[in-house]
């Protein structure tokens, strides 16, 4: 007797035996037993995932010996015959080598016919997305209505491109994918049966070569009992699929977390020497990665029986969380840029000396940029008396003599207001003083001892070394320039001082006429064009105006805009239809027949035929001209509103605000 293969000898028989469906085995159940079948099935889901051994079972349970079941009896003829695929009423067509009209008519003619020895007429459809437009088409009939002993179950691993006339039709199961603990042990079931010895291990990297698929599976589980001449080993599942073995991975890593560089090029160099591939290192190293960062954050999501688990703890003790999520983004970029390195070495080695080189920012740093201004201040005054204060002699002693400036003359005294730039304040409106006091913003570049003189240890000839900036953590748009702020307070005082100057509330005044804008004008549109004939037709539904009566018809597109764009020149009204003329300024507009859909609808607004003639011109009184000027009025209606508004004023002359161009939109 020939071999047959693990895939084909263990596939399920019933709905007992599938493994990782328990949704679709549920719903389907219950519709068995409650005798509440549908008319056409939809099983969706990637390549080895049961939906060919879905429908075989459903096809069981509708023609078996003992009535509709949920668990056929799998003796009975009918049950023998799916199984064997020789059941002459259960028909399994390929869509992808079946895919045209002729094909569809030819099984959709059979289906008339009643079955000949079972209780329903099943038709099962595989990668059904492949059938072609027309093919789809001629099946929507008889397959929302078939007969009543006529079944269709429909598969197929890309739902999308099924029609959604299809989909409507059907009761539609996703089949989801083999998780690796339901691979792993039904292959453990199917060695146990075959009586072939096998690591534990061995079968979790065949699992997760198959990505999801039990016929995969099977088939690689096939292969490595050949290639490892009758049992399943770990190191032989290694070289058949060119796995890389995880102590590659985890010197890797060691070598990260004592700094040694040498090792990381160490391993590289033994991998090259093997011919391994870089490409799937990586792409490891990143899996690896990812059980470490779950075993810091979530100890409990690392399985019990992985081989690797006390490797994993024991390397996620080494590393911060920051270190490890920058060390997967680096091995997930560096396995993408591969291919533009000069070879897979250099690529490889260049992505394990970034992550030696690349760090997070350290604690100290981080909180010494994420601290306030007054903490920050204080800290680099004090450095900055520290530095002074240690070194005079060796700072007089090479720094060149500089000859005193009038201009910046050394102070003899140092404090620490004149190092945090808050030495003077200048002096505010009563309202942005008010704003200040209630955020802290002036003193808040002020240090507890900033009141504190301290003597100047450098002589009077050592130039002052100014302090570095502190990181400020005041948004930009709170922050003042000082220099300024302190000039327009002085400008705004000095209008305040000089009455003479001949204005009523000069300040006011003058910020009113930066603000208000002039007087607007809208732009007149010539009056309407002295049309012959418009009267004629009924008042109640046009009184002549042809601007208003394109922008009310309820069209889109290219017919919209040529009836918001032209200018009628013209109308004459004769018993038997209306004849109107219109001006066009681009021909284009009347392409893809809008002047026949615009003709239409004036016809049925009219009840009377209307025949369009276009010319092509200079246009100026239009639906379209007419929106424009109504918006411009709009516009500037809602700038004077909000310019002149007492709120927006007080906040343009009390805390220097302005209005961002642009930004104001009629409601």
């Amino acid at each position: 007797m020939s071999y047959q293969v693990l895939a084909r000898k263990y596939r399920p028989k019933s709905f007992q035996t599938l493994v990782g469906q328990e949704h679709v085995v549920r719903a389907l159940t219950h519709a068995l037993e409650q005798q509440r079948l549908h008319h056409a099935y939809l099983f969706t889901g990637t390549r080895g995932v049961g939906k060919t051994t879905l429908s075989r079972i459903l096809a069981k349970s509708l023609n078996c010996e003992t009535g509709i079941t949920s668990t056929p009896c799998g003796i009975c003829d009918a049950c023998v015959a799916i199984d064997a695929g020789r059941f002459v009423d259960y028909i399994e067509m390929d869509a992808a080598s079946n895919r045209g009209v002729d094909e569809m008519a030819q099984l959709l003619e059979q289906a008339v016919y009643a079955p000949s020895n079972a209780r329903f007429k099943v038709y099962m459809i595989d990668e059904v997305h492949m059938l072609t437009n027309h093919a789809f088409n001629s099946m929507l009939k008889t397959l929302e209505e078939p007969p009543a002993y006529v079944k269709f179950i429909l598969a197929t691993t890309d739902p999308q491109k099924i029609p959604v006339t299809v989909l409507s039709r059907c009761l539609q199961f996703n089949l989801k994918q083999m998780p690796l603990p339901a691979i792993v042990g039904h292959l453990e079931d199917i060695l146990g049966q075959e009586q072939i010895s096998f690591e534990v291990p061995a079968l979790r990297l065949l699992a997760q070569g198959a990505q999801g698929s039990m016929r995969d599976a099977l088939s690689l589980t096939d292969q490595a009992i050949s290639y490892a001449a009758g049992s399943v080993t770990l190191d032989a599942v290694q070289g058949m699929l060119g796995a890389l073995d995880q102590t590659f991975l985890i010197k890797i890593l060691d070598a990260l977390a004592e700094q040694d560089g040498a090792a990381l090029l160490a391993v590289a160099d033994q991998m090259a020497t093997r011919s391994l591939s870089y490409k799937a290192a990586l792409q490891d190293l990143a899996t690896l990665l990812h059980q470490l960062s779950i075993a810091q954050l979530v100890p409990a999501g690392i399985a019990a029986d992985l081989p690797e688990r006390a490797e994993i703890i024991r390397l996620a003790a080494l590393f911060e969380p920051e270190q490890i999520q920058l060390f997967y983004q680096i091995a997930v970029h560096g396995r993408n840029e591969l291919g533009l390195a000069p070879d897979e070495y250099a690529g490889f080695s260049m992505t394990l000396l970034r992550m030696l080189a690349f760090r997070p920012l350290s604690n100290d740093s981080t909180a010494m940029l994420s601290a306030p201004p007054a903490k920050a201040a204080g800290n680099i005054s004090s450095q900055a008396r520290a530095a002074v204060a240690a070194k005079p002699t060796a700072v007089a002693s090479t720094a060149p003599p500089v000859a005193a400036s009038p201009v910046r003359s050394a102070p003899a005294m140092v404090t620490d207001a004149a190092v945090s730039n808050n030495a003077t304040a200048p002096k505010l409106s009563p309202a942005m003083a008010a704003l200040e006091a209630l955020t802290g913003r002036r003193g808040a570049g002020r240090s507890p001892a900033a009141s504190a003189a301290v003597p100047a240890a450098a002589p009077a000839s050592v130039p002052a070394v100014p302090a570095p900036t502190p990181p400020s953590s005041t948004p930009p748009w709170e922050e003042l320039d000082q220099a300024e702020f302190s000039s327009a307070a002085e400008k705004k005082t000095e209008l305040i001082a000089q009455p003479e100057i001949g204005r009523e509330n000069p300040p006011e005044k003058a910020i009113a006429e930066n603000v208000m804008p002039p007087a607007f004008v809208p732009p007149e549109l010539p009056p309407p064009p002295l049309v012959e004939g418009v009267m004629q037709v009924d008042g109640n539904l046009w009184d002549g105006h042809w601007p208003d009566l394109s922008a009310k018809l309820p069209l889109r597109g290219v017919a919209q805009q040529l009836a918001l764009q032209s200018e009628l020149l013209g109308c004459e009204v004769t018993p038997q239809a209306i004849n109107l003329t219109l001006r066009v300024p681009l021909e284009t507009l009347l392409t893809a027949g809008s002047a026949d859909k615009l003709a239409t609808a004036l016809g049925e607004l009219f009840t009377l035929p209307v025949k369009i003639t276009t010319e092509i011109g200079a246009v100026q009184r239009t639906a379209h001209a007419a929106a424009v000027v109504d918006r411009a009025v709009r516009q500037d209606a809602a700038e004077v509103a909000i310019k002149s508004d007492p709120l927006v004023q007080n906040l343009l002359r009390d805390f220097g605000a302005t209005i961002v161009a642009g930004s104001i939109r009629p409601i």
